[in-house]
């Protein structure tokens, strides 16, 4: 259900069976990373991990000269940097790359490093194919047993002209029609949403829900209400209550199907919020104009963009 403002009114109903009818519904997962402590902690700073079935979330407020690496990574990973004054170093192979703050990084799978000359908050996107990182996280015990109604993580094409790094800046002014600054890779999709100045008018929230992948909404500015409602099935014992969670940031929310949800910008300043999926979404990826770096990504074998 959206306001008929909202460029996601126009999102039609996917032309796949429908998802059999879940029978246990997961629990929301929340990593408050401005409460608690971090799982790594030393001379590259502090670093809080939390997890999805099909994701990681790494923030980390770092030190100055702090070096984050990977060695024989699977698959690409995704590095924002949503802060204008925190640039960084990428490497990748070959290739070196700076850069500049307040962009959207893609790195290729094999030996990387990022490195954060001067400090600052940096967040690392990984697939929980990375399995060290994955055993790190504080939630990790939620995910012992795979939930029913979220299929198998299958990644998406490889990019065109094959794995490198990829940078694009989220200098994006607002487009009509469009919703916020999407980006996708062959294992994410990345929405950073338009900020948001205020807190968001009560009479055109957003509450919808999805049949088989997880939400994650990472906050790292400001503050948000997260609203969640689950069906009711004929099995008293699998309803769970209502939950209507306050976040401040930084902090991820882990929103899993089919809760029904909508999150409420709460601060009189600015309210900053990036949604993320594991793989990307083929709806949003249908809708022309939507996908920033399209171009570069391409969309899996029987499907169309525009659609």
């Amino acid at each position: 259900m959206y306001d008929a403002s909202d460029p996601r009114a126009r999102l039609g109903q996917p032309a796949t069976a429908a998802a059999p009818v879940p029978t246990v519904f997961a629990a929301a997962q929340f990593g408050r990373f401005y409460e608690s402590e971090p799982q790594e902690k030393g001379s590259a700073g502090r670093t809080w991990y939390t997890r999805g079935q099909n994701f990681i979330v790494a923030f980390s407020d770092a030190e100055p000269g702090a070096e984050f690496a990977r060695k024989d990574q699977r698959d690409e990973y995704v590095v924002l940097v949503q802060d204008r004054q925190t640039s960084i170093t990428v490497s990748a192979g070959r290739e070196t790359v700076a850069v500049p703050g307040h962009s959207l990084v893609i790195v290729p799978p094999g030996d990387s490093q990022v490195v954060v000359p001067a400090g600052g908050r940096v967040t690392r996107l990984l697939s929980t194919q990375s399995k060290d990182l994955a055993d790190k996280c504080e939630n990790a015990a939620a995910y012992a047993t795979r939930p029913q109604n979220i299929p198998p993580f299958q990644p998406w094409p490889e990019p065109v002209g094959g794995y490198r790094i990829r940078v694009y800046s989220l200098d994006v002014a607002p487009t009509p029609g469009r919703f916020g600054r999407i980006f996708r890779c062959t294992t994410f999709m990345v929405n950073v949403l338009d900020p948001q100045m205020g807190p968001r008018d009560v009479t055109k929230l957003s509450p919808h829900h999805h049949d088989d992948f997880e939400q994650g909404s990472l906050a790292l500015d400001g503050a948000f209400t997260h609203h969640l409602r689950w069906p009711w099935t004929t099995n008293l014992n699998a309803w769970r209550d209502d939950e209507h969670a306050y976040c401040g940031s930084p902090s991820i929310t882990v929103i899993p199907p089919p809760a029904i949800h909508t999150s409420r910008g709460m601060n009189e300043g600015l309210n900053q919020l990036i949604d993320i999926f594991s793989p990307p979404r083929i709806d949003f990826s249908s809708q022309p104009g939507w996908v920033l770096n399209a171009d570069d990504y391409p969309m899996p074998k029987g499907t169309s963009p525009g659609a």
